[in-house]
């Protein structure tokens, strides 16, 4: 495994950038991701770091080593590609060892490290069998597992499970952190998939526009936004615009047109001015549903269209102001609560206060 560090890393292509200033420190034996939207970044990034582009400006480091303008071949990366790029005239076996068999590898080591990948991706017995014989979910593993015989010291995967339907995606998401965190690899993924990120990253840096907008853990990038755009692009959310009254102590209080709120600070370090514009992002699964108000904190409305998932139901809740999302787990009775006038209620602590843009 190896540290990584993107020093202000910038790319151009012709009068688009697609990279501008990006700085990233990954540590050794970490599974980070890079989301964002299209034309974000993400890619050129990752192309950046195989060797497959090279930066206009900036630094690319493995563990301390400059390898910014170092060959492909030469940076020891395994990577996973979207469409897993294997040779379907090959068996599972030649296609996982091919990168071996380039760097000369004697046929004995080729052989016990091709086993030694192929149990690590859970496909022992499946040496023989022609690519076109496989599911999508055993192609993928077979590209893992090329990526992984080479003993690389990063491995990179361009949304690796993009291709597969969504239960094989679910079902793949644990198999990709354990083989990861088994081999001790520091892993760079990624995906445009939010559930994917929040799954089964260490960390998760979120671009767009060729620029970091943030980096944090899964749970903080969640639950602590620090702009609008993450807190919509990360999961779903209620925006309320309003004004400050006071702040202290990363807690803001804050009047808006459906009441006033309490909330807390997306920078608990940075305090806004009273008088201040603001947006609160509050996630639909944050809201109760009451039947007498709470202190603060509470809105009034009734439940309009409703949609039902089962395990989960999402309301449109109809105030005096704007309509809301809110999301109720194991949903039982909405309907002989839909003419009467509900407070949906919300916790301080769920309760994010930004910046207005």
């Amino acid at each position: 495994m190896v540290a990584v560090r993107v020093e202000n890393v910038s790319k151009r292509f012709g009068a688009v950038t697609a990279l501008e200033g990006v700085s990233l420190d990954i540590a050794a034996g970490e599974l980070y991701f890079l989301v964002g939207p299209s034309a974000a970044g993400k890619t050129t990034l990752l192309r950046c770091l195989a060797g497959l582009e090279t930066p206009d400006e900036g630094r690319i480091l493995f563990g301390g080593e400059d390898v910014t303008r170092v060959e492909p071949h030469l940076r020891q990366t395994g990577m996973v590609f979207q469409n897993y790029a294997l040779w379907p005239h090959l068996n599972v076996a030649d296609n996982v060892g091919f990168g071996l068999k380039q760097l000369r590898t004697p046929r004995v080591e080729i052989a016990a490290r091709v086993r030694e990948a192929l149990a690590m991706v859970r496909l022992t017995g499946e040496e023989d069998k022609r690519i076109h014989e496989l599911s999508g979910g055993q192609q993928q593993r077979v590209a893992l597992a090329r990526a992984l015989v080479i003993q690389p010291r990063c491995l990179l995967l361009d949304e690796p499970l993009s291709n597969l339907d969504a239960r094989l995606r679910q079902e793949l998401r644990g198999e990709i952190r354990r083989v990861c965190k088994e081999a001790g690899l520091t892993a760079i993924y990624v995906t445009h998939d939010q559930k994917e990120a929040l799954s089964l990253a260490d960390r998760v840096a979120v671009l767009a526009g060729g620029r970091v907008r943030q980096i944090a853990t899964p749970r903080e990038l969640y639950r602590r936004p620090r702009d609008r755009f993450v807190a919509d692009f990360i999961g779903e959310t209620n925006f309320i615009a309003g004004e400050v009254l006071h702040a202290e102590a990363g807690a803001a209080w804050v009047r808006t047109a459906l009441g006033e709120f309490q909330g807390a600070l997306a920078d608990a370090a940075v305090a806004p001015a009273a008088g201040a514009k603001v947006l609160l992002s509050v996630r639909p699964e944050c809201f109760r549903l009451l039947d007498e108000p709470a202190e603060e904190n509470t809105i009034a409305g009734k439940i309009g269209e409703v949609t039902y998932f089962g395990e989960v139901a999402h309301y449109a809740f109809e105030t005096a102001g704007q309509p809301l999302r809110i999301s109720e787990l194991n949903p039982r009775s909405w309907e002989g609560r839909r003419d009467k006038t509900l407070y949906a209620y919300a916790d301080a602590d769920d309760v994010v206060v930004l910046p207005a843009e």
